[in-house]
């Protein structure tokens, strides 16, 4: 194979076409490339669904985690306390993100094959001290969960606080009204759904929650709110912007649209998980999550209960025939993970899994359906 096929939940395999967009140069301040900024502030903003006239976007240089750090330290001002709900490794980051930037935080966990609980979410902003902040993430793709963040917006408003949600594995392709869910900040990254590239995080933030993050940074170059006003002020980015990353992004945002919208991507997401179930169950693997649970985003295998199994030398032998999955990152049981999302289709699906079987024989693992 000419490259290899990644079912990880970023970076992903992304088309020839979104390749090719990166392959030029463009100065950050050309009017193109400003052009270019313009364009995907507005495609994202579309995404939003009913009420996105009331949203921001704004992009921020670096990976997901970066954007989160952003709104984290740009949104919580000083006095604050932030409830999080936490369920996996992602949503223990946003802790371990506030936490560092001195704010007042409390963990809400839950199990990690378990939603998060909008009751106890409920229960939680009412009990003591008020928060003024709750955060959670929407696809935990530390298991491939899916936390149910519109009851979970409720309370958070019914509680008169700020709603913070990591989208990172799930905006553009599961359907999602941001407003509808009161969601006041939702962070994605470009290397997700929307199958660009590496290089930047983008923010959907309420307008009016945005405007109130003025001064509160804790960070020059993480500042959301200066982040913002630099983009409508001149189009450009404060900092040096990832400009082939920009560019590919532009292309990929058109993709989306051409295959249907966030509608037709997640039918397309959702076929592929459908035919890796399949085949995951007639070889004999174990998914770690209840099926009402799943996303069609990213799916978590347990090992098999097989001596013979070593979980290097399978992620090895896929890799040598082209097909990149992913480790596990449950804190108490191992497991494995493979992604559904990025520019792959049902029949790669079925070459993966025909690769899983001639690994397995090779290695003399007999698995029981």
């Amino acid at each position: 194979m000419s490259e290899k096929l990644l079912f990880t939940p970023g970076p992903l395999s992304t088309s020839p076409a979104v390749k090719q967009a990166m392959q030029r140069d463009l100065g950050s301040r050309d009017a193109e490339f400003i052009a270019a900024v313009r364009e995907i502030r507005c495609g994202l903003v579309s995404l939003a669904g009913p009420g996105g006239e009331d949203y921001e976007a704004v992009l921020i240089q670096g990976s997901g985690t970066f954007a989160i750090e952003s709104v984290i330290g740009s949104a919580v001002p000083r006095g604050g306390r932030l409830l999080v709900a936490v369920n996996g490794a992602y949503g223990r980051r946003m802790v371990q993100i506030a936490e560092r930037l001195g704010i007042a935080t409390e963990e809400l966990l839950f199990a990690e094959d378990e939603p998060v609980d909008a009751r106890r979410v409920d229960e939680a902003l009412h009990s003591g001290v008020p928060f003024t902040h709750a955060a959670v993430v929407h696809c935990e793709t530390t298991t491939g969960i899916l936390n149910p963040i519109e009851p979970i917006g409720e309370a958070v408003h019914r509680a008169g606080a700020v709603f913070l949600v990591d989208a990172m594995s799930s905006f553009g392709g599961i359907p999602l009204d941001v407003a509808g869910c009161r969601i006041d900040f939702l962070v994605s990254s470009a290397n997700k759904c929307i199958q660009g590239v590496p290089g930047f995080g983008f923010v959907l933030a309420r307008r009016t929650s945005l405007q109130e993050c003025e001064g509160l940074a804790r960070s020059v170059s993480l500042d959301l709110f200066a982040q913002w006003r630099g983009l409508e002020t001149d189009g450009q980015f404060r900092f040096t912007p990832p400009t082939h990353a920009i560019l590919a992004f532009r292309r990929a945002l058109q993709e989306l649209q051409e295959e249907g919208g966030v509608a037709g991507r997640c039918a397309r997401y959702s076929a592929n998980h459908a035919a890796l179930m399949d085949e995951m169950a007639a070889m004999g693997f174990v998914p770690y999550l209840r099926r009402e649970h799943q996303s069609p985003i990213i799916t978590t295998f347990r090992y098999p209960a097989n001596p013979r199994f070593h979980f290097d030398e399978f992620y090895a032998a896929l890799s040598r025939r082209g097909f990149v999955i992913y480790p596990g990152k449950l804190t108490r049981e191992n497991c494995f993970r493979i992604g559904t999302i990025g520019d792959i289709f049902p029949a790669d699906i079925g070459r993966l899994t025909a690769a899983i079987r001639e690994v397995l024989a090779e290695a003399g693992v007999e698995l029981r359906p």
